[in-house]
């Protein structure tokens, strides 16, 4: 028997309707939010920075791979690291369908981590992803926007769980996990110059992450209660004992 409430069909529909009240006012707030990113400043790129891609060396101009538009999320994936941990993994997982639907609306997608190449790759290989994946390992373009970080600037104790848990199955320790961070970095090349249009860390990447909103609107939530996010495995690790 369930400890949650019941009604009949009519007072829930009553429920329903206030919370769809609330819920439209939400959507009016996102749409203007989204308005005033559109509004931000820009802020000109122009440093020559160099990645390493499967098509060898390509300035960040040539990454837009002909679109005006460039969204990088820097994929924690630090030198020390073996492997992409499970919830960096998850984005991936997520972004990966969604090329040809961003490409049709003038905007390139790709991952940037600081890995070398041949390790993002092995990598990509197993997980069987298709978006492009390069390394800024041979430049500072990760520190620039604070994407990579020496071990001497870590945060002292009192991190969350996921942090060891991550950190392990990247087969990597605490600090050399936590030179890395979780950012989006937005660009838009303009007459042959580029400049950045908006970023975000933490947890503002969760709009890249495709199964929270379907959650929010399951009975049971998140349900991550005190294990923030501890409950993501990479997408072929769910089965295994």
């Amino acid at each position: 028997m369930t400890d949650h409430k019941v009604v009949g069909r009519a007072e829930w529909q009553a429920a329903r309707d206030e919370l769809l009240q609330r819920e439209k006012a939400h959507t009016r707030m996102g749409d203007e939010l989204a308005r005033q990113r559109r509004e931000l400043p820009w802020v000109e790129v122009d440093k020559d920075y160099r990645f390493d891609t499967d098509d060898g060396t390509r300035t960040l101009a040539e990454l837009f791979d002909g679109r005006s538009q460039l969204l990088v999320y820097h994929f924690m994936f630090g030198p020390s690291y073996q492997a992409g941990d499970p919830v960096n993994s998850s984005i991936a997982d997520s972004l990966d369908g969604l090329l040809p639907h961003l490409h049709a609306r003038d905007l390139t997608l790709l991952l940037v981590s600081q890995a070398p190449l041949a390790k993002l790759q092995a990598y990509k290989q197993r997980m069987g992803w298709s978006l492009p994946w390069v390394s800024a390992a041979n430049s500072d373009f990760n520190f620039d926007f604070g994407a990579s970080s020496t071990q001497e600037q870590m945060p002292p104790g009192g991190l969350p769980p996921i942090v060891a848990q991550n950190a392990a199955a990247a087969g990597t320790d605490v600090l050399g996990y936590l030179s890395e961070a979780p950012v989006v970095s937005v660009f838009t090349l303009q007459d042959g110059a580029v400049y950045q249009t908006y970023a975000t860390t933490w947890r503002g990447v969760e709009f890249l992450m495709g199964y929270y909103p379907i959650l929010d609107r399951a009975p049971k939530g998140r349900d991550e209660g005190d294990g923030w996010q501890l409950w993501i495995r990479r997408h072929d690790d769910y089965n295994s004992p």
